[in-house]
């Protein structure tokens, strides 16, 4: 007895040695413990779910990890095997028997010898072989029978007597759990789930699994989350409020949720080179562009998006990298830039998206300036917010069928007479806004009396803001835009069609 106990001892300090606590947590008040087991995957392994006629295919690299929970008894290793329970999310329950009856082999092949790192590595290698699952994983769908909560347990008696014929044999007292069932009846007509677990031989449960801001999207679904926390009965049910998710979505969403949460670690452990400034950086202060790939340090990527959203480009918020038209999502970016600059990106990209729209217009109220959608064929349009009706063509007030506002023609006598009509060329129309401008009032009302007063000002105005787009601006070679310049360097974008050109 003493031997099986010393033998307990080395081994479960051997594995405390070999396996981290996230992998292997010890009971230190008995002879227990269990395992949290990532099963290793095939490259191109996938998890695919048929509900009706909806097929969901989804590649992954991780799955939620077996949990093994066991007890060691008096007498282990010499005459009995480990009680133990085995659990799993995405196991059905004759798949996890068909485990529990392996490991009990395995035991017996040990002829009376520790067996527990065993169990670990035929869990983590081999329960997928054995299963008979190779790339893909068949989740069962919500048109059988809503799975729940199975226990197979042996008897005692029956156990005591087996156990009397063949002393090595040892009790098997498995638990088959699949954590992720809901009950059937209410969980479809009902906004609320239930999530039991249930458990004898153990306090000790799953750890968190946690929905983040970079998780992958379900049609039609929200992010679950699967809390079970140290010490609390886990037979006390664990209530969700406000999911709308069928048993079989819940059990894809926990999948989906924790191959993202792993395939993060792994990114954040690992080393990368900044496609901006070239230096070596862990993952835990890069960001990858979801769409290219592409990888850059943090600092790289917040300085470039800070600058393009101060310089109002929201256009420009795309990938560092050359001829790359990938985008951060917005996630990414409000995370970069801070809660401030973000609105601003949000508002930009919002009224850059409606301004590429063609049938959106907006109120020519200077006080309201709201979005306001076009019907086809009609020429006017209301606002929805100020409830201004106005032409779409000359964005003034709804006039009917009147013509909208013309430019105002000089009368058959201004034509025939030059002098009586403004001047037509740039060196007069120069010499007649200095005049106006800097007349006296007298010689103003003489001007407005000679050209007319309503002439006059359109002529001069239309002649200043010719003047000044001439002067400040230049025309994007693609749309014909008037484009300003305002600093940087010769290679500009349109802000019109978003294309780049060269300055000079």
């Amino acid at each position: 007895m003493n031997m099986d106990l010393e033998e307990q001892e080395n081994e479960l300090l051997a594995l405390q040695s070999i396996f981290s606590s996230g992998e292997f947590l010890r009971n230190e008040s008995e002879s227990a413990g269990e395992f949290r087991v990532s099963v290793e995957l095939p490259a191109g392994f996938s998890v695919l779910l048929n509900n009706g006629e909806t097929t969901r295919q989804y590649e992954v690299s991780f799955l939620p990890p077996l949990l093994l929970t066991f007890t060691l008894p008096d007498d282990y290793p010499s005459s009995s095997p480990p009680s133990f329970t085995l659990t799993c999310s995405w196991l059905t329950q004759s798949q996890l028997m068909s485990l529990s009856n392996q490991l009990t082999e395995l035991y017996q092949a040990t002829g009376g010898t520790v067996v527990l790192f065993s169990w670990m590595q035929f869990l983590r290698e081999d329960a997928l072989k054995h299963l008979d699952i190779h790339t893909l994983l068949e989740l069962p769908s919500d048109s059988s029978k809503t799975p729940q909560i199975n226990q197979i347990k042996q008897d005692d008696d029956s156990e005591a007597g087996e156990q009397k014929r063949n002393p090595k044999s040892g009790s098997l007292n498995a638990q088959n759990h699949l954590s992720a069932n809901l009950s059937s009846g209410d969980a479809v007509n009902n906004s609320n789930f239930r999530l039991s677990k249930s458990s004898e031989s153990t306090d000790n449960c799953q750890k968190d699994l946690s929905s983040k801001a970079e998780k992958p999207e379900l049609p039609g679904s929200v992010s679950v989350r699967q809390e079970v926390v140290h010490g609390i009965n886990p037979n006390k049910d664990q209530e969700y409020s406000g999911l709308s998710l069928t048993p079989s979505q819940m059990l894809l969403s926990q999948i989906l949720i924790h191959d993202a949460d792993q395939k993060q670690k792994v990114f954040a452990s690992r080393l990368f080179d900044c496609g901006v400034c070239f230096s070596n950086c862990l993952g835990s202060e890069c960001v990858q562009l979801y769409e290219c790939g592409h990888i850059f340090c943090r600092a790289c990527l917040r300085d470039f998006c800070k600058a393009q959203i101060t310089e109002g480009n929201v256009g420009g918020v795309t990938c560092p990298q050359p001829d790359c038209p990938a985008t951060p999502t917005p996630a990414q970016v409000k995370c970069l830039v801070g809660e401030e600059l973000f609105h601003r990106y949000d508002q930009l990209l919002l009224q850059s998206t409606l301004d590429r729209m063609p049938d959106i217009t907006y109120c020519p109220r200077h006080s309201c300036g709201a979005a306001v959608i076009l019907e086809k064929s009609y020429q006017a349009a209301m606002c929805s917010v100020c409830s201004f009706a106005f032409c779409v063509d000359c964005k003034k007030t709804y006039h009917g069928t009147s013509k909208c506002y013309e430019e105002p023609k000089m009368s058959e006598q201004m034509s025939e007479d030059p002098l009586k009509g403004p001047p037509q060329t740039a060196e007069g129309m120069k010499a007649l806004l200095e005049d106006y401008a800097k007349g006296s009032k007298r010689r103003r009302h003489l001007l407005e009396r000679r050209y007319g007063r309503k002439l006059l000002l359109y002529t001069i105005e239309k002649h200043a803001t010719s003047m000044w787009i001439a002067g400040n601006t230049k025309p994007c070679p693609h749309c014909f835009c008037p484009i300003q310049k305002d600093g940087g360097c010769n290679r500009v974008y349109c802000t019109q069609c978003y294309r780049p050109f060269n300055w000079q």
